[in-house]
């Protein structure tokens, strides 16, 4: 067996659908029905039954996702949305591109998600929405979430975009909250071969503003009666994505496998592990653990044949381009502990038995090394 593992295979992905995708994109140039086509209208409906919605609206990212979710609630300049900082900086800038202020709570120490216990602390009359994060592929304790919101009429938007498939005592991420987002980026549980998102939603009137805006603000075709974006989901990548969505539950599978045989060659070795919470269905985009000895962990791995990641290195609280939010190192404690230590290892539903030994293996040789 090579050792050269790395942290995202997408070939192995790819190869055994390569044809049947081939085929989806020469029908769709042969057709070149490209405008909102076909199978954007198909690839909806089908992702909207998957997630138990009435309503998925095809968009271009997930970072769109996140804003036109927020636009459509009406979320807007000098509002505030309560989220976490422990997420990828797409979370924030959809904030504040609506021109609303990221409020930050600090995350659970276990699960790495929204630290509940301090939600309605940081409530205040500005704030409009609570946007908590699905990490790493486990959503995040929706149910005091959503109290929260109804007692202080908060909208609340799932940024669901690892967790394609995830659930929450047997609801599936996207179907939780007012609104939800996802990213088809190519290394997510569903991922197209470019860029792709779409917004989920149970409410008629919601869906109708977020398909307005992600075209121009137009519901007839050059009259304009709201200022919109150019965020439109492509024809090609909804061929694709349908191919791939009936897999999707079986791939979550064999990561959650994965995840298992991960876990128990990696017990006894003084990581913290995955924790998955008795409410959830974690689908596992991510494997992340987390040690004191992250970089040299990482130089080993490396050494020896081993992708890894760091999701995420920096806090957004902390990030450069975000300082005039004011916060101040220490305000995130929980946060910015894990930032210095998690590292992510190997984690696609392709990883063999064997690959997935191999890693844990040099895992517990560096371990017993140090």
């Amino acid at each position: 067996m090579s050792n050269q593992i790395p942290l995202v295979d997408l070939k192995a992905n790819y190869e055994p659908l390569k044809n049947e995708i081939q085929r989806a994109w020469e029908e769709v140039l042969n057709g070149m029905r490209l405008f909102l086509g076909p199978n954007v209208q198909a690839f909806e409906n089908e992702f909207a039954a998957y997630c138990g919605v009435e309503h998925a609206i095809g968009v271009s990212d997930g970072t769109n996702a996140i804003h036109l979710a927020l636009r459509a609630c009406g979320i807007g300049p000098g509002d505030e949305v309560i989220t976490v900082s422990h997420t990828f900086i797409a979370t924030v800038e959809a904030i504040l591109l609506a021109g609303a202020i990221p409020v930050f709570v600090d995350i659970d120490p276990r699960t790495f998600t929204m630290d509940v216990s301090q939600v309605e602390g940081h409530v205040t009359s500005k704030t409009r929405a609570i946007l908590p994060v699905h990490l790493y592929g486990q959503c995040a304790d929706m149910d005091p979430i959503l109290e929260i919101a109804r007692r202080h009429n908060l909208f609340v938007i799932e940024d669901a975009c690892q967790a394609h498939g995830a659930e929450y005592k047997g609801r599936k991420a996207g179907s939780l909250g007012d609104a939800a987002a996802f990213s088809f980026y190519f290394t997510k549980n569903l991922g197209a071969y470019g860029e792709g998102g779409m917004v989920t939603t149970k409410d008629a009137t919601l869906a109708k503003q977020v398909r307005l805006l992600r075209d121009h603000g137009s519901e007839k075709r050059y009259y304009h009666d709201y200022l919109g974006w150019n965020a439109r989901l492509d024809e090609l990548q909804a061929a694709a994505l349908r191919i791939k969505l009936p897999h999707l539950d079986e791939w979550n599978d064999q990561r959650r496998r994965n995840a298992a045989l991960y876990n128990r060659t990696l017990e006894n070795l003084g990581l913290i592990l995955p924790c998955e919470d008795p409410n959830n269905r974690h689908i596992y985009h991510l494997y992340v653990i987390r040690t004191p000895q992250r970089e040299a962990m990482r130089q080993y791995l490396n050494e020896h044949g081993v992708g890894t990641g760091i999701h995420y290195p920096v806090p957004n609280h902390l990030q450069n381009v975000l300082l005039n939010l004011d916060y101040k190192p220490g305000s995130l404690p929980v946060t910015e502990a894990i930032a210095g230590e998690i590292i992510s290892l190997p984690m696609y539903a392709e990883l063999t038995v064997a690959q997935v030994q191999y890693v844990a293996d040099q895992v517990r040789d560096f371990i017993n090394q140090v």
